[in-house]
């Protein structure tokens, strides 16, 4: 792979923001440039400075005056609702019975499978996110679907077969045994595999029975390096379900707890309705609370708050979850859960919207000296943000002052048409696109 000079202006993290003045927490260049080399990013900073690094002939790729960040990062989706997005009318439970379980049988299907990935991970990369934690269904097929189009395209993911054993369709239910070889099976095909990571992921205490989360337990065991994944109050019905399913239990978290499913490779979607006792414990273990806010507020699940995780000391990272979730874009995302910390009484900066979506994921996964910067050493996964793309935001942008104002336009305003390119390692994907379009049109 050849050497390429992306220019632009260059904006990384280098720590979480404590304020909308802090500017020691990020790097920013006005006439910036990344160096990548080998799919790795060799250095960023002011471009005379970084272009004396690089050939006299290296191609330079010059996106002024748009905005270079690392590229997204969602922890929190499941790929087999994809076609399921804007689903009318039902909370959590409801909504999973009237659409989601007839969604989700259809993955048995291989064709269909690898058909509904190849449009997720496109998808995803439209909208700048080139890093994604996912559910598969609980077919094979799909997980195998789902790792095989991210290959393709580079990207690295997370993802696994959901293990469901109870409360849910019969074509959608395992067994404990079936749960545990089929995931065991998948995690050595899969994990490692070029930039794929496995997430074992029983789906929720309420469509597994403590025989299957035995099994999880004993795949976590096994498999340290995986991640997990799973829900967590989510909704006021689901909390009375899953604890009368296991009455023992001090509370929902301590389900999870109990069946050593808490580390600090755990993600836990949604985490609204939880006592400081429940928070604590996901101090203790590591465990990350993923805020899933347009998710949140289609369902009508209720309001997270960010400010309690801080105060006890818990990690929160922050996602679409789509398909409960409307979007596939980390930018509209975060303009809602800016609304939602609005309600809760507290702030989101813009400085800090920006953080979540690149370096913050990537701390909440473990996986900051791999993703989510633009220091050296970095893999390449890069997005490019033109901020006057929709012509309400040009004339905005007409009165912004600020790089913050700047950031805060786009957070409000922006969506999949203000993503002028991403690269994965250093590729071009949409550039790469366009050119298959224009090949296919010439042969039409």
């Amino acid at each position: 792979m050849t050497d390429i000079l992306i220019r632009g202006r260059v904006l990384t993290f280098i720590s979480e923001p404590q304020g909308i003045d802090d500017d020691a927490s990020y790097r920013y260049f006005e006439d910036g440039a990344v160096l990548v080399r080998g799919g790795k990013i060799v250095t960023s900073g002011v471009y005379a400075d970084v272009r004396k690094l690089a050939a006299a002939d290296i191609k330079v790729e010059d996106h002024r005056p748009n905005l270079i960040l690392p590229g997204f990062i969602d922890t929190h989706l499941h790929f087999p609702q994809t076609q399921a997005i804007a689903s009318y009318g039902a909370q959590l439970l409801e909504w999973l019975n009237t659409y989601i379980f007839v969604e989700e049988q259809k993955f048995a299907r291989p064709a269909h499978a690898a058909e509904v990935a190849g449009r997720f991970m496109d998808e995803l990369l439209s909208n700048g996110t080139t890093t994604a934690v996912a559910y598969c269904s609980v077919h094979p097929e799909s997980v195998d679907a789902y790792f095989s189009a991210a290959e393709q395209r580079g990207m690295g993911v997370i993802g696994g077969k959901v293990m469901m054993d109870r409360n849910a369709p019969e074509a959608l239910r395992d067994t404990p045994e079936r749960g545990y070889d089929e995931t065991k099976r998948l995690i050595e095909k899969w994990h490692g595999r070029g930039r794929a990571r496995y997430a074992i992921s029983p789906r929720f205490a309420i469509t597994s029975t403590p025989e299957q989360m035995e099994m999880s337990k004993a795949l976590v065991s096994e498999h340290p390096d995986c991640y997990v994944q799973t829900h967590l109050s989510e909704n006021l019905d689901e909390i009375a379900f899953a604890t009368s399913l296991y009455p023992a239990a001090k509370d929902y978290t301590d389900i999870y707890a109990r069946y050593g499913l808490l580390n600090e490779r755990t993600l836990l979607g949604h985490c609204i309705h939880m006592s400081d006792r429940e928070i604590s414990v996901l101090a203790e273990s590591g465990a990350v609370g993923v805020f899933c806010p347009t998710s949140n507020l289609f369902l009508g699940s209720g309001l997270f708050d960010s400010a309690r995780f801080d105060r006890l000391g818990a990690c929160w990272s922050v996602a679409t979850d789509v398909g409960a979730g409307t979007s596939f874009s980390m930018l509209e995302t975060m303009d809602e859960a800016y609304k939602v910390l609005h309600l809760r009484g507290q702030r989101l900066t813009p400085l800090n919207s920006f953080y979540r979506m690149t370096r913050g994921n990537a701390v909440a996964l473990g996986l900051e000296q791999e993703i989510g910067s633009l220091e050296p050493g970095v893999t390449a996964d890069i997005v490019i943000l033109d901020s006057r793309a929709k012509p309400a935001m040009e004339y905005r942008m007409r009165t912004a002052r600020s790089l913050i104002e700047e950031l805060f336009i786009l957070q409000t305003m922006g969506d999949d048409r203000c993503i002028a390119e991403v690269y994965v390692a250093g590729k071009a994907m949409k550039k790469a696109r366009r050119a298959m379009a224009d090949r296919q049109l010439e042969t039409a």
